[in-house]
């Protein structure tokens, strides 16, 4: 094994340490590295669904302005190196293996002395190799992906200029609680005194928590379906836009992201990009139409072709919104539906996803997923046959065996309901992350 790997690989050991919420773990580790954030702005983005795309946005047009920047986002998809973004681009296997040792040698420190009581765990061990990454990097700006909820979350760690929070919705309940409220509540804590924060969110429950928050801490609230004016078509599979802001009109243009949701999530971008001026980051507007144009995220309604034939459209919604906002782009663009590669893990509604699909899956093939967590498809085909008794299902041994079976039913065919899943495809295909 080569010392690249080895330092890879323990960053992976520290999974079995599973998810702890707190900031206890992570404000020693960022102590102990000597406060790497002080040397740049951070930007956090929280929320159930749009999280992974307006951080994107955010980051793409920053590029674009000429700043330097970093990005944090999770889960990855094949590699590891994909979660901490430079400039762009995914860090070098060597660049994160180095940090990696640094940052073992801390926590071997802190452990020896007694200031941890227990080794870190695999998030907030990231988190750290992201704070650390970007201040070696001299980057401007650093946009921090939430990972899950807000509050106790290690990315709540900085204390941004700015937050977005480009929706609320069900997931995580086990975690984050059972209503709107609460789960507004949880990334609600990401909002601090003096940031401006975006909201993409309407529901009343969620933005009555998301208005009392920011009164209370004395943040600037923009609620983006409030105050910009919108128009959408779909065109050739892709989203164009035309984006009109209290500042100035947007487009037309066409988003880099495909669906029709994706209009919500730029138009958080925006707002959040317009207001960096105030922060020491301003934005000119052709460097945002730049980003909203060329941003890319790879497995998030991703059409690729994998032959000169066939096609696939990687989604890795996990919740009932984000499937039904895969559904709707399907139903627009192939009306008469496609087949599905479907896998989901225990904690998920699984029926609640396979009602949302509606006549977007003509068949569906159950695949299993190489995660502890993943619901065999033995059960997954058991809900299918209990919501959509008439819907063609089977079970395959593994993902490319899945593939095989669904491209018997067509040339165009779709994966969703995992991060895992499109991450495991993307694998067998060989398709770059």
């Amino acid at each position: 094994m080569s010392a690249t790997q080895e330092s890879i690989d323990f960053l992976f050991d520290l999974e079995r340490f599973g998810v702890k919420l707190g900031l206890d773990n992570i404000r020693l580790l960022r102590e102990a590295l000597g406060y790497p954030d002080r040397s740049f702005k951070s930007i956090i983005v929280a929320g159930t669904n749009g999280k992974g795309s307006v951080a994107a946005m955010v980051d793409a047009a920053l590029c674009a302005a000429g700043y330097g920047t970093g990005r944090f986002c999770s889960p990855h998809l094949v590699t590891l190196e994909e979660r901490f973004a430079v400039g762009g681009r995914p860090v070098t296997r060597g660049a994160l293996a180095a940090e990696a040792d640094r940052l073992r040698e801390t926590i071997e420190s802190l452990l020896g002395a007694g200031r941890l009581a227990a080794p870190p765990t695999f998030f907030e061990t990231t988190t750290a190799i992201a704070l650390s990454l970007f201040a070696r990097a001299g980057v401007d700006a650093a946009v921090l992906e939430v990972g899950m909820g807000g509050r106790f979350d290690a990315t709540n760690v900085v204390t941004p200029v700015a937050a977005a929070i480009p929706s609320v919705d069900l997931d995580h309940q086990q975690y984050l609680g059972a209503t709107l409220e609460k789960i507004a509540y949880e990334k609600a804590g990401v909002i601090k005194a003096g940031a401006v924060v975006v909201t993409g969110e309407s529901q009343p429950p969620a933005l009555d928590v998301l208005r009392r928050t920011c009164r209370e801490r004395g943040s600037r609230l923009i609620e983006a379906p409030r105050d910009i004016e919108m128009r959408t078509c779909l065109r050739g599979g892709w989203t164009e836009l035309t984006l009109t802001t209290p500042l100035r009109r947007y487009g037309p243009l066409r988003l880099g992201l495909r669906g029709r949701h994706q209009a919500r999530n730029a138009a958080v971008a925006v707002r959040l990009l317009e207001a960096l001026g105030d922060h020491g980051l301003p934005v000119p507007p052709e460097a945002i139409v730049e980003g909203l144009t060329r941003v890319r995220v790879p497995g998030r309604l991703d059409v690729v072709a994998v032959d000169e034939r066939r096609s696939m459209i990687l989604d890795t919604a996990h919740n009932v919104a984000a499937v039904a906002a895969f559904a709707e782009y399907v139903r627009e663009v192939w009306p008469d539906g496609v087949p599905l590669l479907f896998a989901a893990l225990r904690d998920k509604d699984v029926r609640g996803m396979l009602q949302a699909l509606g006549s977007a899956a003509t068949a569906i093939v159950c695949p299993p997923l190489a995660s502890p967590r993943a619901l065999p498809p033995a059960a997954v085909l058991a809900e299918i046959r209990s919501v959509r008794p008439d819907l063609p299902a089977v079970a395959a041994p593994t993902p490319a065996a899945a593939l095989e079976a669904a491209w018997r039913r067509g040339d165009v065919i779709g994966a969703a309901g995992s991060t895992y899943l499109v991450g495991e495809v993307m694998t067998s295909l060989a398709l770059p992350a």
